[in-house]
């Protein structure tokens, strides 16, 4: 049964959602809990478990991306209609400024609240680690390309069924284990868009890195699929 458009931005708009609101929220709410705080751990947890819930429940409706740069990726790995673009794009960065904006009432309902940071990404001295801006490309750009190659492979004919959105949620937890010093962890130009608008001002100026590099990165890693490791009966 082929789902309405309506449908498929419908299931974008409430994965990408629910992508925002639990993993941003663990990183603004949980993280830095006095004593309880789930540290980074729990937070690349919170971020994996929402791509994995999500691919489950809307994943059979609009395919689950809930990221631009997985959408082009997919697009450009010949898994996905170019068509379609536009309107999951739409629906994927709404849905990140919702839960943004969920998120900031929830955060700001108590007395002298400060929301700080906001989960925003960041290089320079936007970084929790303070790394600088070619680090910061340099670990979306290769990471995301990394989250493509992986959903290309976990998604294709030939591979076990029923265990794709096991996989890429925990793709995801690695992929933040290891950047969140860095950047914060981007990898999808949504999440980072919905932050940014209630977070500090410069979180919007550096917005742009975190458009351009993981969508550069998705090219990068269906190129690299494509040409070096998709078989015809994959797709």
């Amino acid at each position: 049964m082929e789902y309405s458009n309506l449908q498929k931005w419908s299931a974008e708009f409430l994965g990408t959602f629910w992508l925002t609101l639990g993993g941003c929220g663990s990183a603004v709410l949980a993280a830095g809990f006095p004593e309880l705080g789930i540290g980074f751990t729990g937070v690349s947890l919170a971020f994996g478990l929402t791509v994995l819930t999500g691919a489950y429940a809307f994943g059979p409706i609009s395919g689950g991306h809930f990221n631009p740069a997985v959408s082009v990726g997919l697009a450009l790995g010949g898994r996905f209609r170019a068509a379609e673009l536009p309107g999951y794009v739409v629906a994927q960065v709404l849905g990140a400024v919702a839960a943004a904006g969920v998120l900031y009432l929830i955060a700001t309902g108590k007395p002298g609240a400060v929301v700080g940071g906001f989960a925003t990404n960041g290089y320079g001295a936007h970084s929790p680690g303070g790394y600088d801006m070619v680090a910061a490309l340099l670990t979306e750009v290769v990471l995301t390309a990394v989250f493509l190659l992986v959903i290309l492979g976990v998604t294709a004919k030939r591979a076990a069924a029923g265990f794709a959105g096991l996989a890429i949620g925990l793709c995801l937890t690695l992929i933040h284990l290891v950047s969140i010093p860095v950047t914060n962890t981007s990898v999808n130009p949504a999440r980072s868009t919905g932050p940014a608008l209630f977070g500090p001002s410069v979180a919007l100026d550096q917005l742009w890195l975190f458009w351009v590099a993981p969508i550069a990165g998705a090219a990068l890693g269906a190129l690299i699929w494509r040409t070096l490791l998709a078989h015809r009966h994959d797709d």
